[in-house]
């Protein structure tokens, strides 16, 4: 059972949900009479942006692009690969690019550089979780969820090799989980 290579639940559904309402009221507020293009981060972030774009009352349309640094492992390799791209032209649109997670910072300054190449008549960035302890590129973020500490951590879309996204919450991978991968 995948609960059991979890060591401790950080974050519970609850303080999702509550975190969720809490970054939609301020992208509410902020896009008001704006119309927007919601860039959803495959894989992960795609179970916090469904409940994300379902608080959000302003018109959007939705697109996503797919980038990693990580394979199966716990730490970036610096090296990005965009393995999906937008389908939408970006040029002229108010951009919110929804993530996960920002951890090194890397996948998102790149992805963020290349979109700005775009033309975008503005760009920002929303994020489910903070984790600047690992942080190498800097990286601004507009609507920033909660802050937590370097741990390993999957679920609720987060995961290890392909695992755990399906949990409800957020948990801190058992280390004797990813020792094997090494």
């Amino acid at each position: 059972m995948i609960h059991n290579d979890i060591k401790s639940i950080l974050i519970s559904e609850e303080k999702i949900a509550e975190t969720t309402q809490k970054l939609a009221d301020m992208i509410n507020k902020d896009y008001e009479g704006k119309e927007i293009l919601l860039v959803i981060i495959l894989k992960g972030s795609l179970v916090f942006a469904s409940d994300l774009m379902k608080k959000i009352n302003c018109r959007m349309k939705v697109d996503f692009m797919q980038a990693s640094s990580y394979g199966a492992s716990t730490t970036s390799s610096g090296i990005i690969n965009i393995k999906k791209d937008l389908d939408n032209d970006a040029a002229g649109k108010n951009i919110l690019i929804v993530e996960d997670i920002v951890d090194s910072g890397n996948t998102l300054a790149s992805l963020k550089r290349e979109l700005l190449t775009r033309n975008p008549a503005s760009l920002k960035i929303c994020t489910l979780l903070n984790k600047p302890d690992r942080r190498i590129s800097s990286v601004d973020i507009d609507y920033s969820g909660i802050e937590i500490p370097d741990e390993f951590v999957v679920g609720y879309g987060l995961d290890f090799n392909e695992d755990y996204r399906n949990l409800p919450y957020i948990g801190i991978l058992d280390p004797r989980v990813y020792a094997k991968v090494k």
